[in-house]
């Protein structure tokens, strides 16, 4: 199993309460009125503590009261190696809290009719194919941007790789869903890719231009970029530092960046300054400066309850919780809270605001070790703002990290337990070496590397090893992971392919073939009727790079390609077809199985 420590784009974390067992307040239908200054007097200092205890490299905070920012401050350093501040103009990967940048896209095209909401998303773009006739008739756009389409993460698609929106709107019907429809949450980036490639087909308009011209630009967030060139030029962005395994030395990871397709999904880059506006808009029901930008009714549609999660049998100050599209609202002790995460490896965000009490807050935090903060800060501000006791948050999740990280270490110190001893793989060791493919992962290489394997997967490159028989494991690195590779051996004794676990279970990834032998041309070589002792077998070219076997009285076989002039059955793993070529025309095919081998000459 692949383990790894980074978040992936769109991490949803439902929650973090902590302990503190407090009465609800009422929650008032008209805006307090707050003295920032005062209620906030001691938060620095509380700031500066936990960025020390948590080993946290930066962190930025900024707040929204009664549509003007408030408060806006940086803690640590952007650039934890040149010692280089967190500033409100600092740029962070806001990672899924993009997903409301795409979802109010979305609805500016169901304003304009061309999108609805809740009638099947193929009525309005046809093109776009899910897994089964069911997922087609009965998916919508409330389905794919709230979560509940049925169809889990997938995540390993596109991860490390530079993949479009056009290409994972086709892999789509590839998703089989593990739950029906509706019934349960499943974080799904690739629907909100997904949701990307139709605005761009609805609109006419590349993604990120219509969200720059429809939002950002209105909304004057003039810094705020899909371009990672952009950010670079502005020379104060983030610099994300992990903490290592086994110590709490700070270490320097790369940006992350994933191609173009994944810009619905997580790809936004802002800062404190350029998100204000963002939150001014969203508590004034779509207004900035006098100006409707955003509709109101699509505001108020991703605030609708979708699906709802159960409450903490532990925590209380978070209860009834429920998911819209690309945002969650909660009771916060009884007050309403909307909010999101927004996790890339090494960079952290959470956007939230309190509509009934016109707060919203930005809390950016750096390093995996540090994630939580941006939760517990969160609630923090708003308690000191809502004049509530102050939850021990830091103190209680804490306790958690420690005993995660120890947990952690242990457990990787007995990875060898289950390794059995003094085995060798059955085959020769470049049996195991290739291009392995599956739909939609596309292809998993493996290859030498000096004097061992290498492993590749997308951008993923990790060095692997012999495990025992025919297993082979990657390193574990901290960042990339680690995967075992599980080779299978079929009936005529050749490796085939592996199994993998990837995402929420096993994949199996098959050895590629020659390309020729999808190739019309040469499968039309074989193609026709061959006959032994009376019995004709027809050999038919159907969708172009498909052979298809048929005999009377039997249903039609597919014969998937193995070998130059060989084809296995894909109902029966044990038996294959072999044809026989002289001057480019095949003249008998034989069937090859273990009660024997039935040759069929040509007829025509």
């Amino acid at each position: 199993m692949k383990t790894i420590t980074l978040i992936f784009v769109g991490l949803m974390l439902i929650a973090n309460p902590l302990l503190a067992q407090e009465k609800p307040n009422k929650e008032s239908t008209e805006p307090r009125n707050i003295n920032i200054e005062r209620q906030l007097k001691g938060f620095d200092e509380f700031a500066n503590k936990i960025l020390k205890d948590w080993n946290c490299p930066g962190m930025g905070v900024g707040i929204v009261y009664k549509g003007k920012l408030v408060y806006s401050k940086g803690f640590g350093y952007r650039d934890y190696g040149k010692k280089l501040p967190v500033t409100a103009n600092t740029l962070f990967q806001i990672a899924s809290n993009t997903k409301l940048f795409t979802a109010i896209s979305a609805g500016f095209l169901v304003d304009q009719n061309k999108l609805s909401w809740d009638n099947p998303i193929k009525n309005d773009v046809p093109t776009l194919n899910f897994y089964n006739n069911e997922l087609n008739n009965n998916v919508t756009l409330r389905d794919m941007l709230g979560h509940r389409t049925g169809i889990s993460r997938h995540d390993m698609i596109w991860y490390k790789s530079d993949i479009g929106k056009k290409a994972l709107f086709d892999k789509v019907k590839y998703l089989e869903p593990s739950a029906p429809l509706r019934t349960k949450f499943l974080y799904n980036n690739i629907m909100f890719s997904t949701v990307g490639e139709i605005i761009e087909q609805k609109s006419g308009k590349a993604y990120e231009t219509f969200v720059k011209d429809e939002i950002l630009s209105p909304l004057n967030m003039t810094t705020s970029t899909f371009d990672e060139v952009a950010m670079r030029k502005t020379g104060d962005y983030v610099v994300p530092f992990n903490e290592k395994r086994e110590s709490d030395e700070l270490y320097e990871i790369p940006i992350y960046f994933d191609g173009e397709g994944l810009n619905p999904a997580g790809g936004l880059m802002s800062n404190i300054n350029d998100l204000s506006h963002w939150l001014i808009a969203l508590q004034n029901k779509g207004k900035y400066e006098g100006k409707q930008v955003i509709p109101e009714d699509v505001i108020n549609a991703t605030l609708q309850p979708l699906l709802a999660f159960p409450n903490s049998s532990k925590y209380t100050e978070i209860q009834n919780t429920v998911y819209g599209m690309a945002r969650q609202t909660s009771s916060y002790r009884g007050n309403l809270l909307a909010y999101h995460g927004g996790d890339l490896p090494g960079v952290h965000s959470q956007i939230s605001m309190m509509p009934n009490s016109d707060i919203g807050v930005v809390v950016f935090v750096i390093g995996d070790q540090s994630q939580p903060l941006y939760n517990l800060v969160t609630y923090n501000i708003y308690e000191r703002l809502l004049g509530l006791s102050q939850t021990p948050w830091s103190e209680r999740k804490l306790q958690d990290k420690i005993a995660g990280k120890k947990a952690d270490i242990e457990a990787r110190g007995k990875t060898n337990n289950s390794q059995i001893p003094n085995t060798k793989p059955s085959h020769a060791i470049e049996d195991y070496l290739g291009d392995f493919t599956n739909e939609p992962y596309g292809i998993i290489r493996i290859s030498k590397k000096d004097k061992g394997l290498q492993f590749q997967l997308n951008s993923i490159v990790l060095p692997m090893h012999h495990f025992h028989y025919d297993r082979f494991d990657t390193d574990n690195d901290p960042e990339l992971g680690q995967y075992s590779v599980n080779y299978r051996t079929n009936p005529q004794g050749d490796i085939d392919g592996f199994t993998i676990s990837l995402d929420e279970g096993e994949v199996f990834f098959s050895k590629k073939v020659d390309a020729s032998l999808s190739n019309p041309k040469t499968l039309a070589l074989y193609a026709g009727k061959y006959e032994m002792a009376g019995t004709v077998l027809t050999i038919s070219l159907k969708n172009e790079n498909q052979l298809f076997l048929s005999t009377p009285g039997q249903p039609d076989y597919q014969l998937i390609p193995y070998k130059k002039n060989e084809f296995k059955f894909k109902e029966f793993s044990d038996l294959k077809l072999v044809f026989k070529v002289e001057n480019n025309k095949a003249i008998s095919v034989t069937q090859v199985g273990s009660s024997g081998e039935y040759e069929f000459k040509r007829k025509d």
